[in-house]
């Protein structure tokens, strides 16, 4: 059996205490799942490898979720064995001025990924209204607006043929304090510890409370959210690649047809 996210009814209001961060599988543990992300892998490659002859269709995988989450770790253990040059990772820092000085799905558009490859946004255009709301950055008469921004640019994405996933790293607030304790305990990964963690920690339940908006009034059928238990960062892993496999799939991308005649072509 297949390791399912977790998702809701689009219109239905989302809230996040009602879904288990620490949900496992009865089907899978943390060995079988790391033999299934491998198998997975593998028949990404493949596909992305069609999709990207084929050129006529992409896909965007959207990764939110609090600090510690796991977005990073996904992309290293679901796009082994993929060609860099058919997949792109986006991580959405700070705007710049230039950024500033348009509209904030400005710089996102630009970052879509173009046909046949497959597109990353480590964070994305939806921190415009989460942390500029937490945070208070722009009015909220501003970003108010902007959730049916939001679903106007992803169904055009999707008319266009850009397949989008997108998916809610959910953990708990224990399991954060442990990972940002690991980041103290050991010495390697120090450079991963920024102490502005520890600031926007304070404000986890303004960020769930703008999360379940987000997740409620974004939750479309061009452009659905996954809820995804991350507490197991094995059973994250197994259930993001398991999605993306399964949307490959379904595109069933072909190579192009020949150009030439191969039969009893010799190449001198």
């Amino acid at each position: 059996m297949k390791p399912q996210p977790l998702t809701i009814d689009p219109k239905k209001k989302c809230v996040l205490a009602n879904f288990g961060a620490d949900a496992g599988s009865e089907d899978f543990n943390k060995e079988s799942a790391e033999k299934q992300i491998r198998k997975n892998a593998e028949v990404i490659a493949g596909l992305a490898r069609r999709l990207y002859a084929e050129g006529t269709r992409s896909v965007l995988l959207v990764l939110q979720g609090m600090d510690t989450s796991g977005k990073d770790g996904t992309i290293r253990t679901i796009m082994l064995g993929v060609n860099p040059q058919s997949c792109q990772v986006v991580s959405f820092k700070k705007p710049t001025d230039e950024e500033l000085g348009h509209d904030f799905l400005w710089r996102v558009h630009a970052a879509v990924p173009r046909r046949g490859n497959i597109g990353i946004f480590n964070r994305s255009h939806y921190e415009d209204v989460l942390v500029a709301r937490v945070h208070n950055l722009v009015p909220e008469k501003v970003w108010s607006k902007r959730y049916d921004q939001i679903n106007e640019f992803e169904q055009l994405l999707s008319e266009s043929g850009t397949e989008i996933i997108k998916c809610f790293l959910h953990i708990t607030k224990e399991a954060q304090r442990e990972r940002l304790q690991a980041r103290v305990d050991d010495p390697e990964d120090h450079w991963k510890f920024n102490p502005q963690d520890l600031a926007e920690r304070k404000l986890w339940d303004h960020y769930q409370r703008v999360y379940e908006d987000a997740i409620t009034r974004c939750n479309t059928k061009a452009a659905p959210w996954y809820i995804i238990p991350s507490d197991r960062k094995w059973f994250r892993n197994l259930v993001v690649s398991q999605l993306l496999r399964d949307r490959l799939e379904a595109m069933n991308p072909q190579y192009p047809p020949a150009q030439v005649d191969f039969n009893g072509l010799v190449v001198e």
